[in-house]
């Protein structure tokens, strides 16, 4: 079978398959970015970002993808001179850690090996400290399949009156984010995971002392300047018009579905995987009390290589899954569950992962990946 875009089941960690309402959006004629249309379009966006967000305040769009949105925030509220902490745990922690160098030159950072939990005692003590403007974490880290525990960290945060700055680009609309709870100060939300809209957005949540500490960082990516557009329905420069059309799409959906709907069943599906998994013999690279309910990370099967597992799902049953970053590269696979995805997807998936497991000679017993998911789907009204 040849690899079909358009057919495909498809599973990576982001961006993920996107509804044909979405895709129609886009397909509308150029509009004027400057025009009563489009900024009818930005006012209904404004609207319904709090149903994306679960909370009300300041929000802003950047055209530009989720590392944007995180260059917009440490750039705008890091502060040279002023201790900054950054948690790490896998390729996108050390991402904002990278970004906040380069904005800040009073950087502590604590380190976890990739799939392993935040180092939460040390970060707690540096925090108790007292000194620090900011703590700079992500809420889920795909690269690892791991869920970062920020219950235990939000108190001690709040606490210490430093800025809390979340990436949540593949935790928002895909677990729960209690912004106010954890007094989180910004947020940055991608366009492409739990929303299940085109890649190419940032979403970025300031509380209001987040507003009141902005300050320039970069000219394009100046949340002053985005901000104090949004409130009258516009944008600073010219934006991607086709996204914010798809974007508007994608939050109708949401708000149909609701947001805890999503929530729950992004959950389901990742029960479900974690359940397929360990019935198929295979582990996570992750403990999983720490598993992300957004995308799974496994341990590649005794004897096969990437290759033999991600390639044949391709070329022979038209799945899509993803691999490992960086020291993990040909480790693990990757299954993303977030979004749109939904049961015929795992069930797909996992069929035709037992069949590669069938032929190695490794699979434990026929169909017992599948009877997982099926226990585990809704049962009919």
């Amino acid at each position: 079978m040849t690899f079909d875009p358009e057919t495909a089941t498809f599973l990576i960690a982001g961006p993920v398959r996107i509804h044909p309402r979405v895709l129609r959006a886009m397909s509308l004629p150029s509009l004027n970015h400057r025009g009563d249309y489009f900024h009818g379009v930005v006012e209904e966006i404004r609207e319904l970002l709090p149903v994306l967000f679960g909370a009300r305040g300041h929000q802003a769009i950047l055209t530009g993808s989720g590392s944007a949105g995180l260059e917009a925030m440490y750039s705008g509220l890091i502060r040279r001179g002023e201790r900054t902490l950054v948690l790490a745990n896998g390729n996108f922690g050390e991402r904002s850690d990278l970004i906040v160098r380069r904005y800040g030159d009073a950087v502590t950072t604590l380190t976890a090996p990739w799939g392993q939990p935040l180092p939460l005692d040390a970060a707690i003590r540096e925090i108790e400290k007292g000194d620090l403007r900011a703590v700079c974490v992500v809420h889920n880290e795909t690269s690892a399949g791991l869920q970062n525990d920020l219950a235990t960290l939000a108190p001690h945060v709040r606490r210490s009156g430093a800025l809390f700055l979340v990436d949540g680009i593949s935790a928002v609309a895909g677990i729960p984010v209690p912004i106010q709870a954890w007094g989180i100060d910004a947020l940055v939300a991608g366009s492409q995971k739990g929303l299940a809209a085109p890649a190419g957005l940032a979403l970025v949540h300031l509380s209001d002392r987040a507003v009141k500490e902005l300050q320039p960082g970069t000219f394009y990516l100046d949340l002053v300047e985005h901000l104090k557009n949004l409130e009258k329905n516009d944008t600073p420069w010219t934006p991607a018009v086709p996204l914010f059309l798809a974007l508007r799409e994608a939050l109708l959906l949401l708000k149909e579905e609701t947001l805890e709907g999503r929530l729950r069943k992004t959950h389901t599906l990742a029960d479900a995987t974690r359940a397929a998994v360990a019935a198929l013999g295979l582990s996570l690279l992750p403990d999983v009390a720490h598993a992300s309910d957004t995308v799974t990370a496994v341990r590649n099967p005794a004897g096969l290589e990437d290759a033999q597992v991600r390639k044949v799902l391709q070329e022979t049953y038209n799945v899509l899954l993803q691999g490992g970053q960086g020291s993990l590269k040909g480790k693990i696979f990757r299954i993303g569950h977030m979004g749109i995805a939904d049961w015929p997807d795992l069930l797909v998936t996992f069929a035709g992962l037992e069949r590669i497991l069938e032929k190695a000679g490794t699979l434990p017993r026929r169909g017992a990946a599948l009877e997982a998911i099926l226990a585990r789907m809704p049962s009919p009204p």
